[in-house]
């Protein structure tokens, strides 16, 4: 009875992690997940309002500043004692239009401000959607990943349990020792532990996958393509190409190029605002100038004597040097996180060569011939859990080594901004 227990749980269990538990199961592929994300995720829906608001101070630049209208009345006239008196020779009435010219070029220099702004808010929507993607990738595949292993404990713990209950049988007929019972209930036990670390662990990856789709409570159920994930190598790419492609195309090297455009743009604005605006005006008075009907032109312009804006062209200045070193320092940093994601893709994916594609149905096959020896009493008890702890270990690793392999290329991806490697 006990040695068919056995059997039936190690060979039929199906398993506790379960799609089928949830009503809402969402099958995916990694193109359909990133469709979804795309067209779904309200970061990147939140970020698209920026960059429609940052357009929209491109048309504000380009627009005139108003014209000035004045227009004044005479209240009381105290020689006539008349109120609001509009006669042409005892009335008074006066209006003036002015307008502002920018000089030094300054309107054009704000719209090329705007302008810049603009770049920088497409640069900051394309760093938050990659930023984004390779968290919904690498999710997508540790979801893959961490289901697989939890087969492996639903699987030990199921069989687990179908022993407990018959080894709590037999020993209370006094077929078996004591020893043996609490050693498979401190197995299992020790199982069960694990096992929701893991459920918990799986869950958060679960939750953090949902909420870039914007489905929240769906249980999730990846399906990559694991032969086109096999076929990858990051040999295939030379380095220099990947160099190359980082400085082009990642987004963060993008931001700070086009906020070093802005500092110099910012620093040539400030230097224009040195420069007076005039103000341009015509008027006519009635009774209120040295003749009547007055007709008037006038031009205005600020005397720069003491404010000549010297702190913030200072400020521009220091922040266009600013702004220099540190896109320096972020092609630096760049170049080494290539080398550095390279050389653990080309670590991982050596570790994942070397393990024999053989190893994991001979292990099964000789699950078997272990359980058979058991039943046989070839064999002890701890011989038998020590197999069988082995063999959890052993697919544990492997899953995990088969994750870091693919999540070390999506590293690959994203620190150079490119594709190179798309299972």
């Amino acid at each position: 009875m006990v040695f068919a227990a056995i059997t039936l749980g190690m060979l039929t269990c199906t398993g506790v992690h379960s799609p089928a538990a949830s009503p809402d199961t969402l099958t995916l592929t990694l193109p359909q997940a990133e469709q979804q994300f795309l067209s779904k995720n309200l970061l990147l829906l939140a970020q698209r309002y920026n960059v429609d608001a940052s357009q929209a101070l491109i048309l504000q630049a380009k627009l005139w500043n108003n014209p000035n209208l004045s227009v004044s009345q005479g209240v009381y006239n105290p020689n006539t004692g008349k109120y609001f008196q509009t006669s042409s020779r005892e009335g008074e009435e006066s209006a003036e239009l002015q307008q502002l010219i920018l000089l030094a070029g300054k309107r054009k220099k704000e719209i090329n401000l705007a302008r810049t702004g603009y770049r920088i808010s497409m640069d900051q929507l394309y760093d938050l959607l990659n930023t984004l993607k390779f968290t919904l990738r690498s999710d997508f595949f540790n979801i893959y990943y961490l289901q697989r292993s939890a087969r492996v404990y639903d699987e030990e713990i199921s069989a687990l349990r179908q022993v407990v209950r018959a080894f709590d049988q037999q020993l209370a007929k006094g077929y078996i020792p004591l020893t043996e019972s609490v050693r498979i209930k401190a197995q299992l036990y020790s199982l069960e532990s694990e096992y929701q670390d893991l459920v918990n662990q799986l869950n958060d990856v679960e939750s953090e996958f949902r909420l870039l789709l914007s489905r929240p409570g769906a249980y999730v159920v990846p399906m990559p393509d694991t032969v086109k994930i096999a076929s990858l190598d990051p040999r295939s790419v030379p380095f220099q190409d990947l160099l190359d492609s980082a400085m082009a195309n990642r987004t963060d090297l993008r931001m700070e190029r086009d906020s070093l455009v802005l500092s110099q743009q910012n620093f040539k604005y400030q230097k224009a605002l040195a420069v007076p605006d005039l103000t341009l005006g015509v008027g006519y008075d009635k009774n209120g100038s040295y003749i009547h009907n007055f007709n008037s032109v006038s031009v205005a312009f600020d005397l720069p004597f003491f404010n000549r804006n010297q702190g913030n062209i200072h400020f521009a200045r220091s922040m266009v040097d600013f702004s220099r070193v540190v896109l320096k320092g972020t092609e630096l940093e760049a170049a080494d996180q290539v080398a550095r994601a390279l050389q653990r893709a080309l670590a991982s994916d050596s570790l994942y060569r070397s393990v024999d594609p053989g190893f994991e149905p001979q292990f099964k096959r000789l699950s078997r011939e272990v359980l058979a020896n058991y039943e046989k009493r070839n064999i002890s008890i701890l011989d038998f859990l020590d197999f069988y702890d082995s063999y959890k270990e052993t697919t544990l690793q492997i899953n995990t080594i088969l994750f870091n392999r693919i999540n070390d290329l999506e590293q690959v991806n994203y620190v150079t901004g490119t594709n190179f490697f798309n299972p």
